[in-house]
Order: C-alpha cells, then structure tokens, then sequence
C-alpha cells in the first residue's frame, strides 16, 4: 500500500485528542467551547455561548429545573475555556484563584500513644474537670469519669482490671490533678463494639453435638 493510502486511512482518535477539561460535559459542548473561542466579535460570541448553555439544558433535561443550574454552567465554560473565555454573560465569571485554592490544612487534635482507648472526647473531659475547684460535685464527676475509662479499658484491652490502674491512668492523663482512690468503682465490663478487638468480643462456644459424640465414643471408634 501507498504512503498517500496510509495517510488517507488515518483515524482520529481520543488519545490524538485534547485532554477533557470536563469530562461528564462531553467532548461534543468542549469542541463548541473550543470554536466560541475563535469567534472574534464579543455580542457573537455571548450568544454562541448561551446557545452552548441551552444545548447543556437540552443534553440533561432532568437538571433544568435546578434554580442554579444556569449559574453552573456559565461557570463550568470559563473552566472548560481554561478561563479565557471573554462574554457579557448573566453571572460573573469566576475567579481561577478562588476555584483552585487549597483549603485551610485541618488541625487535628493531639492524641495520646500509650492511652488511645480512653478517646480524645474523655481527655477533654479529664482537662475540663481538672480546672474545677474541689467540691464535691467536682468528686462525683471524677468518679464518673474514673468508670467510664474503666469501661473503655475493659473495651479494648482485657476481661478484668483493678481499679488501682485506672486511678493509676487518671492521674497520668491528668497531671496529677485527677485520680485519687476512693470507694470501688461500679463498671464489671466493657462494651461490645465492632471496632473493638476480637478477643474482646464475647464470642458464644458452639456445644459439641450429642450424637456425633456418642458415635465417637460408642462403636465408629471401638477397637
């Protein structure tokens, strides 16, 4: 074959193609995009891109409805248009600045390593009481406090705990402030929760099966 045969069989594909700027538009609205650009007069070129606007509504008539649909798509052009798209449109065009900020890195709160199973939520609370003048409503908090890591102890780590340890903890995460032994604390167990470990978890132990046993000890195993 040829070489003007070969280069006459060419086909366009996507990968020739232009990336999509947006790709649930389709290449179809960025290829009109593409040629409003190249229309030189500006009243010409605002209304080829209302018309491209009305074609958005007619390609996904369920969204026309939306009160902010229109205010969407004039936007998603100037995006499409890599915002040089120059019209007297309805809305503002949008600032490139604004849509690719990066937001505000979000700060977490420091959590502990040696006591992660009490949760941040019940360090909060440790730090709020510990400001409390001695009272004894400041005493009964502590003591709800001092059940509520031993629940949350018997969660996540083992079946039992003395109550010296959780005082122990108290006063750890407290610095000092917190944790004085009193009366016997009333938590006997954890919660069962599905993000807890498995060995924590009261698992039922299957009952072996009367019959199979009695086989086994009767004649499938006499000698």
């Amino acid at each position: 074959m040829e070489t003007s045969s070969i280069t006459t069989l060419s086909l366009d594909y996507n990968t020739d193609r232009m990336p999509m700027v947006l790709g649930e538009y389709g290449r179809l609205v960025q290829n009109m995009v593409e040629f409003c650009l190249t229309i030189e007069d500006k009243d010409k070129r605002t209304e080829a891109a209302a018309h491209i606007v009305e074609t958005v509504g007619r390609l996904n008539p369920s969204l026309r409805g939306q009160p902010d649909f229109a205010r969407k798509v004039w936007d998603h052009l100037h995006v499409i248009s890599g915002f040089a798209l120059e019209v007297d449109g309805p809305f503002p065009a949008p600032q490139r600045e604004l849509l690719e900020a990066k937001p505000e890195r979000v700060p977490y709160p420091p959590k502990s390593k040696s006591h992660r199973y009490y949760g941040v939520i019940l360090q909060n609370l440790i730090n709020t009481v510990a400001e409390m003048e001695p009272s004894e409503e400041r005493q009964g908090i502590e003591y709800d406090i001092a059940n509520q890591m031993k629940r949350a102890y018997l969660s996540w780590n083992k079946d039992t705990v003395d109550d010296a340890v959780i005082f122990n903890d108290l006063r750890i995460l407290s610095g000092g402030r917190l944790g004085q032994e009193g009366s016997a604390l009333s938590v006997a167990k954890g919660v069962v929760s599905q993000n807890a470990p498995l060995h924590t978890k009261n698992r039922k132990k299957k009952k072996p099966n009367s019959s199979n046993f009695n086989k086994r000890k009767g004649g499938f195993f006499r000698k």
